[in-house]
């Protein structure tokens, strides 16, 4: 059996093309979506020396001492800051994932509604340059989602603002993840990301520093996904495959360990999530006699709650 298609879309087709052209990318990027949950992108306009300057950062960050790394440790769920190797682990998995990771979120003016609703970040004084760098990167993956998000409101011909609404001011998390080289001490079973579906309504990756990611098809088959320089992975997640009623689903996936060179793997996904309060309810149009609706409405907080626990990041 041949392996399904990933299409590769250029996001400028949307953003400056024409009429035509952009009712053609929304459609496209449904169907990838609906077909095997992943397309690439190029042509976002992320700046390659801004995502370069960020794995530079990040792996600084990473080379500090187990020690003064968990001094940024300790916030409900890992929510901001740093996450120590192992701690993370697949829904119904008990063996934590062979990664350590930092988590850098919405920063907001003082005074702003939803500033008590987030944890404040937390940047590492040894490396004083990261926060700017950070949330540069963080600003332009926002850009680009909203995009995306727009784009798939005019292919299901909602409101053009019907999904990027939902993250305006969100709860979006950018995720350093370092995967340190295998050794013995490592329990047999585990790898480097079990396989899950993410929790948000889509993610972006960029290009990582090894390979790595596979993905679940349709027929059950694993399948490589790569990004190479310059493109960005956009994949769809559970918030999304929830208020679609499944019509999107959410694809499993996974990091699995170093067939080849045992070596440090880094990647930067940005998990774009609604402000906690956002309901998430069924999109009337995705409810029919055939699919009929699966899930009552919960809000966007309760609902990363209950995954936070199923993934161990939170004790009941």
């Amino acid at each position: 059996m041949s392996q399904p298609f990933i299409r590769t879309l250029n996001l400028k087709n949307y953003t400056h093309g024409t009429k035509q052209e952009r009712i053609q990318f929304a459609k496209e990027f449904y169907d990838g979506l609906q077909e095997i949950g992943f397309i690439i992108l190029e042509g976002h306009g992320v700046d390659p020396n801004l995502i370069d300057k960020n794995y530079e950062l990040w792996q600084k960050l990473f080379a500090l001492d187990t020690e003064t790394k968990q001094k940024y440790e300790g916030i409900e769920g890992g929510a901001r800051g740093y996450t120590g190797f192992g701690k993370e682990h697949a829904k119904n998995r008990k063996v934590g994932d062979l990664k350590e990771f930092w988590h850098v979120g919405q920063e907001l003016p003082v005074g702003h509604p939803l500033t008590a609703e987030y944890p404040a970040n937390v940047w590492p004084q040894e490396l004083p340059e990261l926060r700017k760098h950070a949330l540069s990167f963080y600003r332009e993956l926002e850009r680009v989602a909203r995009n995306m998000l727009e784009a798939l409101a005019l292919h299901m011909d909602l409101r053009l603002d019907f999904f990027s609404d939902m993250i305006k001011d969100g709860n979006s998390v950018l995720r350093a993840i370092h995967y340190p080289p295998l050794d013995s001490s490592m329990h047999p079973d585990a790898i480097r990301a079990a396989e899950h579906e993410d929790i948000n309504l889509i993610t972006l990756l960029v290009e990582s520093t090894a390979s790595g990611l596979e993905l679940l098809t349709r027929e059950g088959e694993w399948m490589p996904v790569i990004a190479k320089k310059g493109q960005i992975i956009v994949d769809a997640g559970d918030m999304l495959s929830r208020i679609t009623n499944e019509v999107i689903p959410a694809t499993t996936h996974r990091v699995v360990n170093p067939k080849g060179e045992n070596t440090s793997r880094y990647s930067m996904p940005f998990f774009v999530h609604p402000y906690s309060s956002c309901l998430l309810e069924t999109i009337p149009s995705c409810v029919t006699e055939e699919n009929p609706e699966k899930y009552p409405p919960i809000t966007a907080g309760d609902f990363l709650y209950e995954r936070l626990v199923e993934i161990g990041l939170i004790k009941k």
